[in-house]
């Protein structure tokens, strides 16, 4: 019989496996084994959309395996560790929010909204935290933004509610928290129907409630202007709190801001 550990799963802990024992995870829509054997590690994984509600990370160790229609990917053993961490990683495609009601902006003025993206797993084992793995913890969606089918970029899409009020974010410790400020300079209003989440640019940290931050992100849409300028904070935001960096940006810009056609951005 399985016996649940104590801890529940977290990032960037080392977990202690033995040759023959398999960690099995739930968290988000993923069900993931883990297993050690003597000269391999194998990874087998599920995803069952109807756990969406699911709001805590369950692991437990034992000798029992999921059955023959769940997919098995092996590997050789790396070293003689029998150590396995979990390291989140943002996508690594922008990723195109779309709000469950859209959110008018007027002329004139800012407004900061709250977005909590789902981040992918890393699987790294042994003494030398060889990475076996990457994958999203759900099926991604994708959709193309840009004026036609020849200018523009393919992105993932995510459904959000798009929360002005940080404390009506649900904390789940598979997503990251993004605060996105939106500056409206032009003569007319905003129609926030959707807004492209510049993901491989954002470092991923953790603070010390297990919660998932990026920095600040920040849109100007100046008068009469067809581009929007985006600004990575090098700062996490002060509601964060103290945290640890976990993984650096996917992508490097050399500029402090990034300029991207309006269409590109809002979609």
């Amino acid at each position: 019989m399985e016996q649940a550990q104590d801890a529940p799963g977290r990032w960037n802990h080392a977990f202690a496996l033995q040759s023959g024992q398999t960690q099995k995870h739930e968290l988000s829509e993923t069900r993931l084994w883990v297993t050690l054997l003597d000269n391999e590690w194998q990874v087998r994984w599920e995803r069952d959309a109807g756990e969406t509600d699911r709001t805590d990370w369950r692991q437990l160790v034992s000798h029992v395996l999921p059955g023959s229609e769940v997919k098995q990917h092996r590997f050789i053993r790396p070293d003689e560790g029998g150590d396995v961490l979990f390291m989140p990683a943002l996508a690594d495609r922008p990723t195109m929010i779309r709000p469950y009601q859209p959110l008018t902006l007027p002329a004139g003025r800012e407004c900061t909204i709250y977005v909590a993206t789902l981040v992918w797993l890393r699987i790294l084992v042994g003494n030398t935290r060889t990475q076996l793995i990457e994958l999203p913890l759900a099926e991604p969606s994708l959709t193309w933004v840009g004026r036609s089918t020849m200018d523009g970029e393919l992105c993932y899409t995510a459904p959000t509610y798009a929360r002005l009020v940080l404390d009506a974010v649900p904390k789940r410790p598979w997503r990251a928290i993004s605060p996105v400020r939106i500056c409206n300079r032009r003569p007319e209003p905003l129609l926030l129907e959707r807004f492209s989440l510049p993901t491989p640019y954002l470092s991923l940290h953790m603070n010390d409630r297990g919660q998932l931050w990026t920095p600040r992100v920040t849109v100007t849409c100046d008068t009469d202007m067809e581009h929007a300028a985006m600004r990575i904070s090098r700062r996490l935001p002060s509601e964060a709190g103290a945290c640890e960096m976990l993984a650096a940006g996917r992508m490097r810009y050399d500029r402090g801001v990034l300029t991207k056609a309006l269409d590109r951005i809002f979609g």
